[in-house]
């Protein structure tokens, strides 16, 4: 995988920021960069700022089923940002953005999807 991060072609999302991040969670600024670091979540650099989608959180927590799709995508040689374009753009097989698809119980196929990009 070789292309760009672009921003996905459907609505924008709500994107954060890591102090935007320190309050909404509750958790220290180092705690927040642990998180990414272990891939709870993934964040990439917008206008030089480190961000990260609002999708990817639920219940003021990381979306659980994010870090092993986030995996999946790592050892399929994707970069932060080609992962989330892919994450947050539609996918053909799937129908949706496979983030909508993480977010309604969709995992399984999520990550059969994304182990076929390799």
């Amino acid at each position: 995988m070789t292309e760009e991060f672009s921003e996905p072609q459907n609505s924008e999302p709500e994107w954060l920021t890591i102090p935007a991040l320190v309050e909404m969670l509750g958790i220290t600024q180092s705690r927040v960069r642990q998180l990414i670091d272990d891939h709870y979540l993934l964040a990439i650099r917008r206008d030089g700022v480190l961000q990260v989608p609002a999708e990817f959180l639920r219940d003021r927590a990381p979306l659980p089923e994010l870090r092993g799709t986030i995996f999946v995508l790592n050892d399929d040689g994707f970069t932060n940002e080609q992962a989330m374009s892919w994450l947050l753009d539609v996918d053909d097989s799937l129908g949706v953005a496979p983030i909508a698809a993480l977010r309604a119980g969709r995992k399984a196929e999520v990550r059969r999807v994304a182990q076929a990009l390799a």
